[in-house]
């Protein structure tokens, strides 16, 4: 490999840090919803799977009934998670050109 095939690699590698710090951003500022009970608990999340708001509805308050809406609000962080984790996948895939990288954990 010669000196030039390095730079240019360098060069690459840059480039490709610059676009993650950027995806990295748009991520943390991107919102997510995932809701159970139909829409009675709502959980907002970022991108990088930060949870950001729980809204829960008074109705679904049962003081008879506390494991119910502890499942509702389970259900609906996972529907967040699993929502945020696809919005990386697709926004990493834009990264990588829609290749799989073996060994490239995501840093987040």
């Amino acid at each position: 490999m010669g000196k030039g095939s390095l730079g240019n690699m360098m060069k690459q590698f840059q480039k490709m840090q610059a676009k993650l710090e950027e995806i990295q951003a748009e991520l943390e500022q991107t919102q997510v919803e995932g809701t159970a009970g139909g829409g009675m608990v709502r959980v907002i999340a970022n991108g990088k799977q930060d949870i950001l708001e729980v809204q829960i509805d008074p109705e679904v308050v049962d003081p008879e009934d506390v494991e119910m809406l502890q499942d509702l609000i389970v259900a609906a962080v996972n529907q967040a998670r699993q929502k945020a984790q696809e919005l990386q996948a697709e926004r990493m895939s834009s990264l990588t050109g829609g290749l799989n990288i073996p060994g490239m954990n995501l840093p987040f």
